[in-house]
């Protein structure tokens, strides 16, 4: 099989991109260059009436404060999407971004979830992101609850997450068990499966996602590159293909 014309972090700015929709108000949190390039890309192809707001990026970040005014907004129902990602996901879609192993003693201790047990659940749609799809990543329960999707009963919340885009696949969480949305162009549902550490929902056909446009790819590849790569220099490099 020859390899795409597309890297894997190209495909999964594509398709964090599709999930932008115009007018909307959208928020990007740190450490997260595949979702800044993809609403960006968004921004300047179908959606160029959203409005974003990506963490470092001079032109997209509109508060003085930090990250805390993002949070207020959120809180006052003023960002329509957020993007959300963990070190573990886990099969009801809830996140980890504390410690790997027991909160007192970890094997490994992460850099902490910021607003986004708040965002999770004061903005109405949430897409969950990872960028390595493997069961480490993808756990049947993580080991701290950091977002959840899964509330305690009588809780009020404005949404829930939809779905999680990973290199490999759509999960979606929005029914009692996560289904297999779709596969990435050249991935199998055993390879899915295979890297899941949970059981998924599997329909018959599962689709496939359409692969990035020239139009997409020659948009990230130039406007998209220009801007990451001041923010994100090594992601850039690594990620963008050149221009032919």
């Amino acid at each position: 099989m020859s390899s795409p014309h597309y890297t894997p972090e190209e495909l999964m700015a594509v398709l964090i991109s599709r999930e932008v929709r115009d007018g909307e108000r959208v928020g990007v949190g740190t450490l997260s260059p595949a979702v800044a390039a993809g609403c960006i890309l968004a921004h300047h192809t179908h959606a160029p009436n959203a409005t974003l707001a990506i963490w470092r990026f001079q032109e997209y970040w509109p508060f003085t404060e930090g990250m805390k005014e993002m949070f207020d907004l959120g809180q006052r129902g003023k960002v329509d999407l957020f993007f959300l990602s963990g070190a573990q996901i886990d099969q009801f879609g809830n996140t980890n971004l504390v410690a790997i192993g027991d909160y007192d003693r970890p094997k490994v201790r992460l850099p902490g979830g910021a607003g986004s047990g708040t965002l999770s659940y004061t903005v109405p749609r949430i897409i969950l992101f990872q960028t390595s799809h493997s069961r480490r990543a993808f756990v049947e329960k993580v080991d701290f609850i950091t977002a959840t999707n899964d509330p305690p009963p009588n809780v009020y919340r404005r949404g829930k997450f939809n779905r999680c885009i990973t290199p490999l696949a759509v999960l979606n969480f929005e029914g009692e068990r996560p289904v297999l949305e779709a596969v990435n162009p050249g991935v199998t549902v055993q390879q899915v499966v295979e890297n899941t550490g949970f059981p998924l929902v599997i329909p018959a056909p599962v689709p496939e996602t359409p692969p990035p446009t020239d139009e997409e790819l020659c948009v990230l590849r130039t406007v998209v590159k220009e801007k990451v790569q001041t923010v994100y220099p090594q992601f850039a490099a690594a990620a963008f293909r050149n221009e032919d």
